[in-house]
């Protein structure tokens, strides 16, 4: 798990080339929700925004074939989609990460690791029943405006890549 805790490049590049190694079928996005709702918390601290400031909440799952992969989450402050990063408040099925690595204004801080234990608000999102599942987050910046990307690596995953 640790290479893809750490890896700093595109997440969709890398599953992309799995999906692809592995056979097991086609890499696609599934849009599970997206509207604009409150972040958390935690969220709220992690980009600096105030308590009752509304942000366009995307939920999806990566996929390779009929296997979930990855679970992911963007918060994307409405201050964001304004100008040339409107683009970000539409993706639908589209590939988020193939869209913020090709921004040449892109800038991503430092990568925190968290682990969803039964019980933790996101972790019914994930699909899973039993056992931690661990993810990373990142701030990015596209036009000197954040967005924050936290995903979370399922088993299905783990047991892709001790096949490949």
């Amino acid at each position: 798990m640790l290479p893809w805790l750490f890896d700093t490049g595109s997440l969709t590049a890398r599953l992309i080339r799995l999906c692809r190694r592995c056979a097991v079928g086609e890499f696609r996005v599934e849009l599970l929700q997206q509207s604009i709702r409150l972040p958390t918390l935690d969220e709220r601290n992690v980009l600096n925004i105030r308590n009752r400031q509304h942000a366009i909440i995307r939920e999806v799952k990566l996929y390779c074939g009929a296997a979930a992969m990855v679970y992911a989450r963007t918060v994307i402050p409405l201050s964001t989609v304004t100008g040339k990063q409107r683009l970000y408040a539409n993706l639908g099925n589209r590939p988020l990460g193939a869209m913020l690595f090709a921004d040449s204004s892109m800038r991503r801080e430092q990568m925190m690791v968290s682990c969803l234990q039964p019980g933790d608000m996101l972790y019914s999102r994930t699909g899973e029943q039993q056992g931690k599942v661990w993810g990373r987050r990142s701030v990015f910046y596209v036009g000197g405006k954040p967005l924050l990307v936290s995903e979370y690596f399922l088993p299905a995953l783990t047991a892709a890549e001790s096949n490949d």
